[in-house]
């Protein structure tokens, strides 16, 4: 019988323990940080936690936004997902988790990357939500 790379990672322990640590660096971030002020980083935890969850496989349904709807109006540029996920990839290492497990995780986050980066400023402007107030977070 085959197991879900949910329980294969230790189930919801493991995923907690990961987004802490994974947001913990968010935050801190002098660029990526800045997307999150004035958010509760519990909360972000919890709906990150239950979004991979239902991804890997877990029985229980993320009950949030489709992720193209959360990220929207945010101008997340390639080399922001790239930093995040280097980030992730520390988490999960600094987590424990056993290195086929974490190559399968990010890859399944990795999937959601055309959902959320936007290529240029100007691409943001070319879908229907258009009249919404962009963020878009200059570097540090």
């Amino acid at each position: 019988m085959s197991t879900t790379l949910f329980e294969q990672v230790g189930g919801w322990p493991t995923l907690q323990q990961v987004h802490k640590i994974f947001y913990d660096k968010v935050y801190a971030h002098p660029w990526l940080g800045k997307f999150f002020a004035g958010h509760d980083q519990q909360v972000i935890e919890d709906r990150q936690t239950s979004f991979m969850a239902d991804k890997m496989g877990s029985p229980e349904s993320y009950p949030g936004k489709e992720i193209r709807l959360v990220h929207e109006t945010m101008y997340i540029t390639p080399e922001l997902f790239d930093i995040r996920e280097g980030l992730l990839d520390e988490a999960l290492r600094e987590s424990g988790v056993a290195d086929e497990l974490r190559e399968r995780w990010l890859r399944i986050d990795g999937a959601f990357r055309n959902k959320i980066v936007k290529e240029s400023e100007a691409s943001m402007y070319n879908n229907d939500w258009q009249y919404k107030k962009p963020i878009i977070i200059p570097k540090p």
